[in-house]
């Protein structure tokens, strides 16, 4: 009897250890899989039979491109990050107005709006004619409009704003004419503007409650438009997806809203004169105060040149410079004014 016993003990023991094995070694069913991920295979794309149209078929979650922005050369310091948004972005929305154009500039991703643009035709009683979530595009049917004494239609154009997270709502009016083409204006800009400014009215009472479109997100918001980049020699300047006239503009409002005053501007050459003046609690909250080590902030009056150069119809690039040349400022200092700038362009 005591021998069978001893023989129980031994096979229990050697079971609740392989137990444990099973259940929490290397291989076993509570094992840590946080690293699993690692021996993931990637799997080809799919491929579907002739004739079949492979247009619903997208990366769900899309890996987005990196962008290496410019660092500080020293390296006894960890930088501020740049500002993701602008730093009006407490205001939801808001119409900007260049010459002629107008459009509602958003203080949500591209993905959010879209679903509230659709809520508001839904709402308004308005119909769809064609939707393009890809190309961010909602075009209605043609509407007969109190005292108007023939319809129109409209179409909503949804895109990405210059920084990330924002995004900017266009529309376009037209009557109904022999030639169903769009025009490049509007017909009528007061219809324009009173339907622009519908939407955003309804944007903004809506922004909390507002669903996200994955389709949208992916494909209109991927990055922003302005970015920092680096030349051959080291030197740092803004990367701005704009037209010139719409870019010279976002440009000068920034400088006032980044602290700049402007002494002299030449437009044809692209060309702002300014001096840098500081920002109100710099001491708490200030670019310079956080890593500059001292209460003297070293780009406070020194005279600098801003210039705006158009590398291609719609890219323009903003490069700074101390007018009395590269000593007069330190390469970090004049990183730390580019990035301030940036933050602030919309």
């Amino acid at each position: 009897m005591t021998t069978l016993l001893r023989l129980l003990f031994v096979a229990l023991a050697v079971s609740t250890v392989s137990a444990c094995g099973y259940l929490f070694g290397d291989d076993g069913v509570f094992r840590d899989t946080s690293n699993d991920y690692r021996a993931a295979a990637e799997l080809p794309p799919m491929e579907l039979p002739e004739g079949r149209e492979a247009t619903s078929l997208a990366e769900i979650y899309s890996v987005p491109e990196i962008q290496s922005e410019p660092q500080f050369s020293n390296s006894d310091r960890v930088p501020r990050p740049a500002p993701l948004v602008s730093a009006n972005a407490d205001q939801l929305v808001r119409i900007q107005r260049l010459g002629d154009d107008s459009w509602a500039l958003i203080a949500i991703a591209p993905g959010q709006l879209w679903p509230q643009l659709r809520s508001f035709l839904s709402a308004a009683n308005i119909d769809i004619a064609h939707m393009n979530a890809r190309g961010g595009i909602i075009e209605s049917t043609y509407l007969d409009l109190q005292g108007q004494t023939q319809p129109s239609r409209f179409r909503f154009r949804v895109e990405r704003g210059v920084q990330r997270g924002n995004s900017e709502l266009h529309v376009l009016q037209m009557h109904r004419r022999s030639e169903d083409s769009w025009p490049a204006k509007s017909d009528d800009s007061e219809l324009e503007g009173e339907m622009l400014r519908g939407v955003a009215q309804f944007i903004a009472n809506s922004a909390d409650t507002a669903p996200v479109s994955m389709m949208a997100e992916q494909s209109i918001s991927a990055t922003g438009k302005v970015s920092l980049a680096e030349d051959d020699n080291g030197m740092s300047y803004i990367v701005l997806e704009l037209p010139f006239d719409r870019a010279w503009a976002s440009l000068a409002r920034s400088l006032d809203l980044s602290g700049f005053e402007i002494t002299d501007r030449n437009r044809s050459s692209g060309e702002y004169f300014a001096q840098y003046l500081g920002e109100d609690g710099e001491e708490d909250s200030g670019w310079f105060s956080w890593f500059g080590g001292g209460d003297d902030n070293p780009a406070v009056g020194v005279p600098l040149l801003v210039t705006m150069e158009q590398a291609t119809e719609e890219r323009m690039e903003i490069r700074l410079r101390p007018e009395a040349g590269p000593d007069a400022l330190g390469r970090d200092d004049q990183l730390a004014l580019l990035a301030l700038i940036k933050g602030n362009i919309n």
